[in-house]
This record gives structure tokens, C-alpha cells and sequence, in this order.
């Protein structure tokens, strides 16, 4: 039994990132731990239209939250995947979609088999992607529930939201007991830290109300109100790995079709997602300012929309990159004040969601012994480490030298681990996930056959297998996949049918 517990819990700051907090710590500790929110209704959030990933549904098993009734009332989509266009080459486009892709025999991952049959027809087999059920209903603008493709080893549909990031803080506000956890309207304006070891004690409102605790959460955004500017944690910028720098974002008008998936749309000095929610679009074009203005960027995004806007384009400033301590004494930043990952492959909920399960698995008392906040930032940084080596794959892997910003992206260093990686693949059609990150190996084959990164050679062993035997092993897979996909509705006729928001 812990001496000193903590006992009260102080998160500033609302959203997605502080009523997630809030949610699932009270969840896991219950009456032991009072919290308090922290957030003022004069101070907006950067919420956008959001995409998430699969993991994402681990918070409604462990909330006991119903997937249909949430997705009502935050007027969410399902999505199978991300569609990227023009990345590559202008013209191409290639999916990132959940789930598994084959099957694997024996030893041999699936993909040496497929190698094997692109390379012996000389680029005229069935593709990748036919052998993923989510990128063949997402080619249908199909979806389903399914775990698993009949009595088949195959497994099924794996899948994640479109949501209004708004709506969802809302909405986790209001899984939360009150008695658990209290919620304070009001502004910061000091923040009090102990003289002898540099802990926040207090926080003190613009109305004069002091508010102490034992443990704070920084969810005040890309500000960093405590973790930064009350405890120096510091910031490492990654911008010359990810060059860009701001976003603009705008709601339009829904029209048909309803895609389960998002799409990410490279432009001259970015790109520019679409993320389709029941009552209207989510658009955003993140971009380099070093190559392209405010204005120009504007124009570019309202260009491309596929509806009319709803309101005026807001601009978002950012620095890509983490801070240096995510927990620093007794605080832990969460969400924007942790850092910032661009949202190419709809990471932001989910580091949230991550960082609060590490939390949970280290929870310290009051005196916050160093060593679980050394693993805490160790295994965060290792997190943002993997999420950055991926994301900066599709601005490295590109043939595009029409623009001054695709030529400054053709010539970026790569990390260490990710050159090494992807020269691994090239050489062998290997993959290795390491340890808990993030992207799979399916995820990984993706994106490096998308972006045009071709293995020389596959593994000997796939050799091993007939012909006839290897041609019937990957035809008999493409059957049981269309069959099954057949069997789903299409994505809009399923919203309509399970969780159609009113009106």
C-alpha cells in the first residue's frame, strides 16, 4: 500500500485530450482519485473534423461506451483506411488500409509470396490491395462488420471513425461521473511551484480561486501552459525532416458519395485532407509557408473542395516535433502540449489514448520517483520517434519534381532508423516492427509499395511453393475476400441503418 498517494488530480485544459484523460483515469482509479477539469469556455480548442485510428475503439470497450450511440451523437463515419493521391507522382494513388493483408505461410510473411507472383508476371498481377478486405470495400464505398472472412484464417474488417472532434470531448465530458470528476470554468493566470523541488502546487484563476492538487495534466495545447511555461521542459523541432508548418481548415457541405475512408491529396507545397462526417466535410490543407503564402493557400483549399464551405478557413500555426520531458515533476502534457505530429496518418487522438495508458501503467505517488518518469519519456519518445519516421517516408519517397517544395522534399536526410529500414526493404522485402511501435508491418508495406519502393528480391523460402499451389493460394484468397464484401452495405446505406445522427 502506497504511503503517499495521489489523491488529487488536476488536468487543465478540455477537448479531446482532457475529458479522454479525465474519462479513463477516473474509469481505472474510480473514488481514489478526485479530479478536476480545468477549461474556459472563452478559449476554443483546435478540434477539426477528426480521423482516427482502429485503436481508438480499445476507449469504448474499456468506458463500456455503445459504438452506434457514440457515433450518433458526435455524427461520425466508419473508415477503413486513408486514401493518398498524387504523392508518388501526380496521377497516382495508392490506400493505406487497416487490417491484414493475406496471409502469411509458414515462416514467410504474405508479401514474398505476392512478390514472387508481381515479379514472375512482370508487374501484371493482381495487385496488393486485392488481398485486403478493407481496401477492396473501401474501392466499393462499402462496409461491414465482420471479424472474420467466413470459417477462413482471414481475418475481417478492421476499422476506426470520422468524428467531430468537438462533439467527442463532449461526448467523453459526459461519460464522466461528477462526483469523480469536477469541472472548473475559468482561466490560469499563475501557476504556483514548490521552493524546495520545483513541483506545481497551485493554480491560481483569473477569478482568485486557488486550485491545488497532487498531480497536474497539461492538456492546454500547443501553449504548454504548465509543462512548458511553468516547467521549461523544453521543445525538439523536427522540421528538417517535416517541412511543414501550418494548416488552414474549413467545414464544407456534405455530398455524395460518403467514402469510409479519408483522403489525403498532395499539393504544389503540401497536401490537403478530406474527412467525410455525417453533416458536413472536414478540410484542411497543411502546408510549408516557406513555399507557398497564407493567401495562396487559402485559395488552394477552397479550390479543392467538393462542397460549399460553411464558415470562414481558419489558420493553424505548429511546430512538428515533441517536447523534450512530456513528464516533468509532478505534470504530464498530453495532446498539442506534448507535441505535434501533422495529421497525414490520423495519429492525434491516438498518442492521447497511448500516452494515458503509459500513464496509467506508471501511475506514481506524490513523490513522482524519477524512474517512472525516465520510462514514461523514454517510451514517448520512442512513440513519436516511429510516428515521424513514417510520416516523413511519404514526403522523402516521391519521384514529384514539379514544385520547389517536392525537390526540397526529394533531397531530406532521412533519420537513422527509417534509411535503414527502408534499404532493408529494398534489398529484401523485409520488414521488422520494433518493440511497441506503432505502425505494423502491413501498415509499413503500404505506404513503401505505395510510394514506389520496390523490393530487388523476396525471401528463397517463398520459392518452395508450386507454381499451380501458389497460384491457387493467392486466387482462392481474392474470391473469399470479393465474396465477402459483397455481403456488406454500402458505407452510406450503414450509417443510415445503425447510427444515423438526427438531424
Amino acid at each position: 500500500m502506497q504511503s503517499h498517494p495521489i489523491q488529487r488530480l488536476v488536468i487543465v485544459g478540455g477537448g479531446t485530450a482532457g475529458w479522454m484523460a479525465a474519462a479513463l483515469l477516473a474509469k481505472a482509479f474510480g473514488p481514489t482519485l478526485a479530479i478536476r477539469l480545468i477549461e474556459s469556455d472563452e478559449i476554443g480548442t483546435v478540434g477539426v473534423g477528426e480521423a482516427t485510428i482502429p485503436q481508438i475503439r480499445h476507449i469504448n470497450q474499456f468506458l463500456g461506451i455503445d459504438e452506434d450511440a457514440m457515433l450518433r451523437a458526435v455524427r461520425g463515419t466508419l473508415k477503413l483506411g486513408i486514401e493518398f493521391n498524387d504523392w508518388r507522382r501526380i496521377g497516382d494513388s495508392y490506400l493505406h488500409a487497416f487490417g491484414d493483408i493475406g496471409l502469411p505461410l509458414g515462416l514467410v510473411p504474405f508479401q514474398h509470396y505476392w512478390l514472387r507472383d508481381w515479379q514472375r508476371r512482370e508487374g501484371v498481377a493482381p495487385d496488393l490491395w486485392s488481398y485486403s478486405i478493407n481496401a477492396q470495400a473501401c474501392r466499393q464505398m462499402r462496409f461491414g462488420r465482420m471479424e472474420r472472412v467466413g470459417s477462413s484464417p482471414l481475418t475481417g474488417v478492421r476499422y476506426a471513425y470520422h468524428l467531430d472532434a468537438g462533439l467527442y470531448g463532449q461526448y467523453l465530458r459526459g461519460t464522466c461521473d461528477p462526483r469523480h470528476v469536477q469541472r472548473i470554468e475559468g482561466k490560469i493566470v499563475d501557476v504556483r511551484l514548490r521552493a524546495e523541488d520545483g513541483f506545481i502546487e497551485s493554480l491560481q484563476l483569473a477569478s482568485g480561486e486557488i486550485v491545488d492538487g497532487d498531480f497536474f495534466i497539461d492538456c492546454s495545447g500547443f501553449r504548454g501552459l504548465l509543462i512548458e511555461g511553468a516547467l521549461n521542459s523544453g521543445y525538439e523541432n523536427w522540421q528538417q525532416w517535416l517541412p511543414c508548418d501550418r494548416a488552414v481548415a474549413v467545414a464544407s457541405a456534405r455530398v455524395a458519395p460518403m467514402r469510409p475512408y479519408t483522403q489525403a491529396s498532395a499539393r504544389a507545397a503540401g497536401w490537403q485532407w478530406r474527412i467525410p462526417l455525417q453533416h458536413r466535410n472536414g478540410n484542411g490543407h497543411v502546408y510549408c509557408s516557406e513555399y507557398l503564402s497564407d493567401d495562396e493557400a487559402t485559395a488552394t483549399l477552397l479550390a479543392h473542395l467538393d462542397g460549399e464551405a460553411l464558415a470562414e478557413p481558419r489558420m493553424i500555426r505548429f511546430t512538428t516535433g515533441m517536447r523534450r520531458r512530456s513528464w516533468n515533476r509532478n505534470c504530464v502534457a498530453l495532446g498539442l502540449a506534448s507535441g505535434f505530429m501533422e495529421p497525414l496518418e490520423s495519429t492525434s487522438i491516438h498518442m492521447i489514448q497511448s500516452a494515458i495508458n503509459r500513464l496509467i501503467s506508471l501511475f506514481p505517488d506524490r513523490h513522482c520517483d524519477s524512474a517512472l518518469s525516465d520510462e514514461y519519456n523514454r517510451q514517448t519518445r520512442l512513440e513519436y520517434e516511429s510516428v515521424r519516421d513514417f510520416l516523413v517516408l511519404h514526403y522523402r519517397a516521391t519521384e514529384r519534381e514539379d514544385t520547389p517544395f517536392w525537390r526540397h522534399c526529394r533531397a531530406i536526410g532521412m533519420p537513422e532508423h527509417l534509411a535503414r529500414r527502408v534499404e532493408l526493404f529494398r534489398q529484401s522485402g523485409q520488414i521488422f516492427r520494433h518493440g511497441e511501435e506503432l505502425f505494423t508491418e502491413v501498415g509499413w508495406l503500404q505506404v513503401l509499395i505505395g510510394q514506389g519502393i520496390e523490393p530487388q528480391r523476396y525471401h528463397p523460402m517463398a520459392d518452395a511453393l508450386p507454381a499451380a499451389e501458389l497460384d491457387g493460394f493467392l486466387g482462392n484468397m481474392r474470391t473469399l475476400i470479393q465474396r465477402a464484401v459483397q455481403t456488406f452495405p454500402g458505407h452510406e446505406q450503414f450509417v443510415a441503418g445503425h447510427c444515423r445522427a438526427e438531424a
